[in-house]
């Protein structure tokens, strides 16, 4: 199994200077021990993961301060920007790290974010579809053709060209089925949070079965998984440290969710207590059942579990509120982890991902597509 770390801060009491050279800290880390990558994602206006309004930036600095780890966007919300800019941005990127570069793309969701372009939001997951295409040959070197000033078309290639010949692309999932089967049919990886074992297991296979019936080596696409992270020495102590930063974790992003259900009409007026309740309720189940919180017994079966759900990455999110000096002291813990779970991994699994969802269907996919 491939651990990678993943940020997407809570809220900002710290300096943003000191936000910024911790996770410099924990990059020159992970990148001497043997992680796969690091991820930081693009947010906008809100405290909730503010410190990160520009992935492309923040990597640029990754790069020239690591030798070895992947640096990723995760994510970057395509109906914000305009295709040659993320090519431009990544290429550069891509230079930097000599070849490092990666990018998970978003559709975006929270209204205040398309101040930007807001004819986009309605159709904001048509928009992220259709760039895909256009970032993979731009990539490539290919030109394309774009609106230009008195309604002329522009003929584009972009500069500089970056190492890789293909850009790694990711699509990220929150909550639709469907983006999974889109995933595999644009042959792009998966990075997701775990909600429900049994989902992540149909979720995948139905990803296999896409990309071969697009046409693509079924067990070629990578997925990953998000998880908040902290291993340390004794389960009831673990519990302790990460309870409180949980929960706020997940309250700050509940009451990011119900801002924009009351911009867009829908809230359904949650009271302070009852999202407090409902906070503490999925901290527990977070720490329980759907993390790499606690003891190395625990986390080390989670990821056996995650690997026999055919998972290839786990993003450890390791900056959801604790103290940075305290996520810095664990680091060792989690990188014996890393080594713990490092034996070869074969591809037996992902074949018996996909004749499990065979044996339910065969490629059917209309069972599939039936699922709210």
């Amino acid at each position: 199994m491939d651990l990678s770390v993943y940020f997407f801060s809570a809220n900002d009491r710290y300096d943003f200077g000191e936000r910024y050279r911790f996770i410099l800290d924990v990059a020159r880390f992970i990148d001497q021990r043997g992680f796969t990558a690091i991820w930081t994602p693009e947010r906008h206006f809100q405290e909730f993961g503010g410190s990160f309004p520009n992935p492309a930036v923040l990597s640029a600095a990754l790069a020239v301060a690591t030798e070895h780890i992947g640096i990723r966007a995760g994510s970057v919300v395509l109906p914000h920007h305009h295709p040659v800019r993320v090519v431009e941005e990544w290429s550069l990127v891509d230079q930097l790290s000599d070849g490092r570069a990666g990018v998970c793309v978003a559709t975006g969701w929270h209204q205040g974010d398309f101040v930007f372009y807001p004819e986009r939001y309605e159709s904001r997951r048509e928009d992220t579809l259709g760039q895909i295409e256009t970032l993979k040959r731009l990539w490539r070197g290919e030109s394309a053709r774009f609106p230009g000033p008195e309604g002329r078309e522009l003929e584009v290639r972009t500069f500089p060209r970056p190492r890789q010949p293909e850009l790694p692309l990711w699509l990220v999932h929150t909550s639709n089925p469907r983006t999974w089967l889109e995933a595999g049919t644009w042959g792009l990886n998966v990075l997701s949070l775990l909600t429900s074992w049994e989902k992540l297991e149909e979720n995948i296979a139905a990803y296999r079965v896409a990309r071969e019936e697009a046409g693509h080596d079924p067990l070629a696409g990578v997925v990953t998984i998000g998880m908040h992270t902290y291993v340390g020495d004794d389960e009831d102590q673990v519990w302790e440290l990460v309870r409180e930063p949980v929960k706020q974790y997940l309250a700050s992003f509940m009451s990011q969710q119900r801002n924009d259900e009351k911009a867009g009409g829908t809230s359904r007026g949650t009271d302070a207590a009852e999202q407090d309740k409902l906070a503490e309720l999925m901290a527990e189940d977070y720490y329980r059942r759907r993390s790499l919180l606690g003891a190395p017994d625990k986390c080390a079966a989670t990821i056996d579990r995650l690997r026999a759900a055919g998972v290839d990455e786990v993003a450890c999110l390791v900056d959801f509120g604790l103290p940075f000096p305290t996520v810095l002291a664990a680091l060792p813990a989690l990188d014996d982890l890393r080594r713990r779970c490092s034996p070869e991994v074969t591809s037996e699994r992902k074949p018996t991902a996909v004749s499990r969802l065979a044996s339910a269907g065969g490629n059917d996919m209309s069972w599939y597509y039936d699922r709210d």
